[in-house]
């Protein structure tokens, strides 16, 4: 799979758009849940500063390939498949900080939610604020309240996409050089809607105590 990718972070083109989550149990692997829990406790329990920056940062070293191969084929509800997600979320918005900005800010304009709030993205949110809002909702996936960390992923996913779906109505109308753009930008917000349901879902789960 790392010959897939040309730099750390980078995906192929159309890898997001065309991904989507294992729900089917079978593909569960014992091994992705028991470093998923291995990990997460080994860090909550000492959260060393070297050593969650090391874990931040892991994907530009190794490559979201990595991560994908050990925890991406567990369940879209479980806690390998929790910390794949924002870990996919990350890559995207360091991949392309431009239009992920343009794409949170638009929805903060057009969704009628706190979503943006709890986010807790700068006001306004450019490329460098989206990129280290990234950063800062996974440090707290291993240093802060584990389940305010995916909520927090999940409105920012849930206000890009209603962004990326109110740029593509846009592009629908004017963009007649890239016909294919307006496509484009749908696919990614169903994607980010189907990413925030499943991120808000782990988030439930891991308050009742039930994220395996």
């Amino acid at each position: 799979m790392a010959s897939e990718f040309s730099r750390p972070t980078k995906f192929p083109p159309g890898m997001f758009e065309a991904f989507q989550g294992a729900e089917d149990p079978a593909h569960l692997s014992r091994v992705a849940h028991d470093t998923a829990a291995a990990l997460l406790s080994r860090v909550q329990s000492d959260p060393d500063p070297e050593v969650v920056a090391r874990l931040v940062s892991y994907t530009d070293e190794h490559g979201i390939d990595a991560i994908a191969e050990l925890w991406s084929r567990a369940s879209a509800k479980s806690l390998p498949g929790a910390l794949w997600r924002v870990y996919l979320l990350r890559a995207l918005i360091r991949q392309d900080p431009r239009s992920m900005s343009l794409a949170f800010q638009r929805g903060s304009e057009v969704s009628h939610t706190i979503d943006q709030v709890v986010a807790g993205a700068a006001v306004p949110a450019g490329p460098d604020e989206v990129v280290e809002l990234a950063d800062r909702i996974l440090h707290g996936l291993f240093t802060g309240d584990f389940a305010v960390a995916l909520e927090r992923a999940a409105a920012f996913a849930r206000v890009a996409a209603a962004g990326s779906a109110s740029l593509a109505d846009d592009a629908d109308e004017t963009d007649s050089v890239h016909p294919d753009r307006s496509a484009k930008l749908t696919t990614r917000a169903y994607r980010l809607t189907e990413l925030a349901e499943e991120l808000a879902s782990c988030a439930r789960l891991w308050r009742r105590d039930a994220l395996d």
